[in-house]
C-alpha cells in the first residue's frame, strides 16, 4: 500500500511539473491575455487533460509550426516571397492612399493595376464559369479548397480536372486536410491521381509522422487556370446551386483577370510548398487583356498563423478606422476581435454609417447565438444589423467609402482570423465597390432590421444561452 501511494505522489508531482511547463508555454506566447489564463486555469486543475488539450488545440503550437513552415518556404523559394513593385497611383483619397500603404506592410504585396473582377452568383454562374476555364486551359490549372464534397458539382470538377491532365495540362489540387475529410464520406478527389491529377493535402490529421493540429486549416478557395482566376468563399459542393437540387448555402465567387491573377497563382504555390515541401518555380504566363475602362487596382492579402501580425483583422480595422462616409459589411460568422469591435463603435460614433448584414439561419447555431451577446454594444453605439432570411448565406463583403472593397475567404470570427490560412483580395476601384454595395443593399432590402427593443426583449434563458456560447467565442 506505502509502494502504491508513494507511486501516486510521484506520477502527481510528475503531471504537474508537466503542466507547470506547458504554464510557462502559453505565459510567454499567447497574446491573447483570456487565452492564457483559460490554458493556465485548465493545466493548472485538470494537470493531464489540461496539458493533453492545450497539445492537441493549443493555437501557439499550430503557430509554431506554421512559422517554421513559412520561413522554410521563404528559404526555398526566394521569388515566393518578392512581390512585384508598387504600382503608383494617382488622384485617389487620402484616406486610399493609407490604405494602401496599411496593406503592403502588413502582407508585403503591392497593389497591381489593369484587372477585371466579375462577380459570379452562387454555384449557378460560379461553376460554369470555372469548369469552362479548366476545359479551355493549355498549361496549368491549380485548384485550392477547403471542401471537395461528392455529389453532382464534385464529381464535374473531378472529370473536368482529368479531362485536363489527360491532355497534357499540369493539373494539381490542393485539398484542406481536415475540411477535405469532414464534409464528405466518399471522395470524387482520391482518384484523380490515378488520372494524372497531383493531388495534396494540407496537413492531414495524422499518427505517423504525428500530426495534430486539427485547427491549422486552409481555409483558401483559388482556381487558377492559364490567365483566368477566381476566388472568393465557395467551396466545391451542390449546396451552392439554387436551381434543381438541394440548395441551403448562398455565396459569391469572382472571375478575375488581369496581373492579379499571378498573386493568386504565387499563393497557391505557396500553399503547395507548404503542403508538399516541393516549391517549383513560378509558371510564367502572359496576362489577359484588360480594357481600361473596367480596370481596377487589386491586391491579395494572405493570413494565417505564424506571424506576430494579424494581418487581416488589422487591415479590417484600418479599413473601418480609415471610413469618413460608409462602411458594409456582409458576413456568415460574427464574432470580431475586440479591436474591430472599438473601430467599428467608433466609426459609428463619429457619424459613420455602418451597416452590418448577418444570417439569419446559420449553419453553426452556437456562433449564432453567441453573436447575440456582442450586439448590444453596435447597437448602441449607432449600427445597423440586419439578418436575412433563410437560406443560409455564406458571403463575405466588405465596401467602404465608394472606393474601397474586400473579398475573399475570411469570416470575422476568431477561428478564420486567429487560426485559418486564409485569402482576401483588396480591390481599389469605384464601379467594383458600388457592385459590391449594391449586392449588399439588396440583402439588407430583403431583411430585417435588429433593434434594441428585440435583444432585450429576449427570455433570460435564451441570454444565458447566448452569453455561454460567447464564452467559448475564441474557440468556435
Amino acid at each position: 500500500m506505502q509502494i502504491f501511494s508513494d507511486f501516486q505522489a510521484v506520477w502527481l508531482l510528475l503531471a504537474h511539473a508537466l503542466s507547470w511547463f506547458g504554464v510557462v508555454h502559453a505565459l510567454l506566447t499567447k497574446r491573447d491575455p483570456r487565452s492564457a489564463l483559460g490554458w493556465t486555469a485548465a493545466m493548472l486543475f485538470l494537470p493531464v487533460l489540461g496539458l493533453l488539450a492545450y497539445l492537441l488545440l493549443g493555437i501557439s503550437r499550430a503557430e509554431s509550426r506554421a512559422a517554421r513552415l513559412l520561413h522554410r518556404a521563404a528559404q526555398a523559394q526566394p521569388d515566393y516571397a518578392h512581390p512585384a513593385p508598387p504600382h503608383k497611383h494617382k488622384g485617389t483619397p487620402e484616406q486610399a492612399i493609407q490604405l494602401e500603404r496599411l496593406g503592403r506592410r502588413l502582407g508585403s504585396q503591392s497593389l497591381c493595376g489593369g484587372n477585371s473582377l466579375r462577380m459570379l452568383l452562387n454555384g449557378d454562374m460560379a461553376y460554369p464559369a470555372m469548369l469552362n476555364a479548366i476545359h479551355q486551359a493549355r498549361d496549368h490549372v491549380y485548384l485550392a479548397t477547403y471542401i471537395f464534397r461528392d455529389g453532382f458539382v464534385g464529381r464535374r470538377f473531378a472529370e473536368a480536372l482529368a479531362e485536363a491532365a489527360a491532355r497534357g495540362v499540369d493539373v494539381r489540387l490542393l485539398v484542406d486536410g481536415f475540411g477535405g475529410s469532414a464534409y464528405s464520406l466518399r471522395k470524387p478527389w482520391k482518384k484523380l491521381p490515378a488520372r494524372g491529377v497531383r493531388v495534396a493535402r494540407f496537413l492531414p490529421p495524422r499518427l505517423l509522422p504525428p500530426n495534430f493540429s486539427i485547427n491549422l486549416r486552409n481555409h483558401r478557395k483559388v482556381l487558377v487556370c492559364d490567365n483566368i482566376a477566381f476566388t472568393g468563399g465557395m467551396n466545391i459542393a451542390d449546396n451552392h446551386l439554387t436551381r434543381g437540387r438541394r440548395g441551403d448555402v448562398r455565396d459569391v465567387h469572382f472571375r478575375c483577370v488581369g496581373p492579379i491573377v499571378r498573386q493568386l497563382r504565387r499563393s497557391f504555390m505557396l500553399d503547395w510548398g507548404f503542403a508538399t515541401g516541393v516549391y517549383d518555380p513560378l509558371p510564367e504566363y502572359p496576362d489577359a487583356a484588360v480594357h481600361a475602362e473596367n480596370a481596377c487596382l487589386c491586391r491579395v492579402v494572405l493570413d494565417g498563423p505564424g506571424s506576430e501580425a494579424d494581418t487581416l483583422n488589422d487591415l479590417f480595422c484600418g479599413a473601418v478606422n480609415c471610413a469618413r462616409r460608409s462602411v458594409r459589411i456582409m458576413t456568415p460568422y460574427f464574432l470580431p476581435s475586440h479591436d474591430l469591435m472599438s473601430s467599428l463603435r467608433s466609426a459609428a460614433l463619429r457619424g459613420v454609417d455602418v451597416r452590418i448584414v448577418l444570417p439569419g439561419h446559420n449553419n453553426l447555431p452556437f456562433v449564432h447565438w453567441a453573436t447575440f451577446r456582442l450586439l448590444p454594444t453596435l447597437l448602441e453605439a449607432g449600427i445597423h444589423i440586419w439578418y436575412q432570411p433563410p437560406p443560409f448565406v455564406h458571403s463575405k463583403l466588405l465596401a467602404v467609402d465608394g472606393y474601397y472593397a474586400q473579398i475573399g475567404s475570411a469570416n470575422l470570427d476568431a477561428r478564420s482570423l486567429r487560426l485559418n490560412f486564409e485569402l482576401n483580395m483588396e480591390v481599389f476601384d469605384r464601379t467594383f465597390h458600388d457592385s459590391v454595395a449594391a449586392h449588399i443593399d439588396a440583402a439588407i432590402a430583403a431583411g430585417v432590421e435588429l433593434s434594441l427593443d428585440n435583444l432585450r426583449s429576449r427570455p433570460l434563458p435564451v441570454k444565458l444561452r447566448d452569453a455561454a456560447c460567447w464564452l467559448f467565442s475564441p474557440y468556435l
